[in-house]
């Protein structure tokens, strides 16, 4: 993808760590590419748009059982 293709941006600082989370659109459709660096070392993961509210849902649930523990 390039970054032409970049439709929105957020980026979150947590302790060493940096995320971005990019929707990014390409031919095949809507992605979101949630990238983690720490001091320079990144891993990525692609979400495809049509299920992200279907992670989104299965974050909500993790962080209600991490809210109760």
């Amino acid at each position: 993808m390039k970054n032409d293709d970049l439709l929105h941006t957020e980026k979150i600082l947590a302790e060493r760590k940096t995320f971005y989370l990019d929707l990014k659109q390409n031919a095949r459709g809507k992605v979101i590419k949630i990238t983690e660096d720490v001091s320079g070392n990144r891993d990525t993961i692609m979400v495809p748009a049509e299920i992200l509210g279907d992670f989104i849902a299965a974050l909500t649930d993790i962080q209600t059982t991490s809210d109760e523990n």
